[in-house]
């Protein structure tokens, strides 16, 4: 690490490494100091045995191609290809689809006899919201305007954007009109070569662009003075820089990287009252070399809870799952087949639990999801060699996300997360907060979004 930049940005997910490539290309000193072995935040993985394990990337809207060969390159836009099957199992309903507007559309009108007008108004609705808008029609109150007491329905329309981003019922519909018109409108896509391929590319990127990457560098503290930002401490040595970009939690980031006493009262005590998003478990499972998987579909929403009902996803008591299954063109010149199962899951029913009875509990909820996985894989046991469990105390350790949240702030972080440089000069946040600014594709816009205000304020 030099003594000074123009920016520092802490933490290397998907927006900081996009901000970060911005920001160099823009002719910006820029250090990325993630404190992790790996870059990618979220967008991790890991390799045992002879399986490489993808923690998340499984999906995402057709968008990112843009944004990627945009601010990235051809060579990553090229990378991104459709995802052909997507199932639905639960008590309701058992479909398989595309997952474009014109299927949902003829879904709608064929399988739950939705009228077509109601459909067209229903996607026409969608489409005309924008975060301007006025936000107090929940998504509950615009299901029963367009789709009354269908909760067979309720629950194809918002069940995948539950398991995205941890919305529920009750978050404003806008928000939901905004990631439902990006994630299913042009179908599910997903990154050929795996995880590991992309931050590869990535960090070859960002060096080449003349970003200082510097992997296991911990942020301790932003330093400020006079009201902006004088840099940031890391690893113990001060670094100085005119502007500092978080791509941290953000209540991580006000709290403990700057210290809320620099911030306005009011400000302050939004930010403390902030609700974190739901948190993630998974199970990850690889299969034996030499064995294969049957095509069962690539991602697969698996319930036995007779309605939709977003408590009960997270429940410890786990009745949903998201399958996704990578089979070897995922990953050309392999022939490897690795399965994850998601489950959004609750941080205060794994904190506080002793070693002992962690490791029991993470066990059982290997077993469990062995035993639903059957249902799809008769013999998973016999043809599986590697099986690990990741919890919300996982995605803490491993992020240093507040309560391991998995999806960030709920929908009223984004205002203060762009609040930030209003309060202190220099200050920038980008990451998964606000619900249309998580997942990938929220995550690489809001990164170049943010990028281009601080471009503004340095000339």
């Amino acid at each position: 690490m030099q003594d000074r930049y123009d920016v520092i940005v802490i933490g290397g997910g998907l927006a900081g490494m996009t901000a970060a490539n911005h920001l160099a290309r823009n002719g910006c000193s820029v250090l990325l100091a993630e404190q992790h072995s790996q870059l990618g935040g979220l967008a991790a993985f890991f390799q045992r045995k002879s399986h490489v394990l993808d923690v998340a990337l499984h999906g995402f809207p057709a968008g990112m191609k843009k944004s990627f060969r945009k601010y990235w390159g051809k060579e990553f836009a090229d990378r991104i290809e459709q995802v052909q099957s997507i199932r639905f199992d639960n008590p309701q309903f058992q479909l398989s689809t595309v997952f474009d507007k014109p299927d949902f559309q003829k879904i709608l009108q064929e399988k739950f006899s939705i009228e077509q007008e109601t459909v067209n108004n229903f996607f026409n609705a969608l489409a005309g919201m924008n975060y301007y808008e006025d936000r107090k029609e929940n998504v509950r109150q615009l299901f029963e305007r367009f789709f009354p007491g269908r909760e067979d329905v309720w629950r194809l329309l918002m069940e995948p954007i539950t398991y995205a981003n941890g919305s529920t019922l009750d978050e404003p519909a806008v928000s939901y009109g905004i990631v439902f018109s990006n994630f299913m409108n042009k179908g599910v896509f997903t990154f050929r070569g795996g995880t590991e391929c992309l931050i590869q590319m990535m960090e070859e990127s960002l060096r080449s662009s003349g970003v200082d990457v510097e992997k296991n560098a911990l942020a301790e503290k932003i330093t400020i003075e006079n009201g902006r930002t004088a840099g940031a401490v890391i690893n113990g040595r001060e670094i100085a820089a005119d502007m500092v970009l978080s791509n941290g939690n953000l209540l991580r980031t006000a709290r403990d990287l700057v210290g809320l006493e620099h911030f306005d009262p009011a400000f302050s005590q939004g930010i403390k009252e902030l609700r974190m998003s739901n948190s993630s478990a998974q199970v990850y499972i690889g299969i034996k070399p030499g064995e294969k998987l049957d095509y069962i579909g690539d991602l697969l929403f698996s319930s036995t809870h007779p309605v939709f009902d977003a408590d009960a996803i997270t429940a410890k008591e786990v009745s949903s799952r998201t399958y996704s299954v990578y089979y070897p063109s995922m990953r050309p010149g392999t022939d490897q087949y690795t399965v994850v199962a998601s489950m959004n899951a609750r941080y205060e029913d794994w904190a506080g639990l002793d070693r002992k009875t962690y490791r029991r509990h993470k066990r059982q909820l290997i077993e469990d999801t062995l035993d639903a996985f059957e249902k799809y894989v008769p013999n998973i046991r016999k043809i599986c060699d590697y099986t690990e469990a990741a919890t919300p105390w996982t995605f803490k350790r491993y992020t240093l996300h507040e309560n391991g949240a998995s999806f960030g702030t709920k929908f009223e972080g984004l205002d203060y997360s762009a609040g930030l440089p209003k309060q202190i000069n220099g200050l920038y946040h980008a990451g998964s907060v606000g619900i249309i600014m998580s997942g990938w594709l929220g995550a690489v816009n809001y990164g170049v979004i943010v990028a281009n205000e601080m471009l503004k304020n340095k000339q």
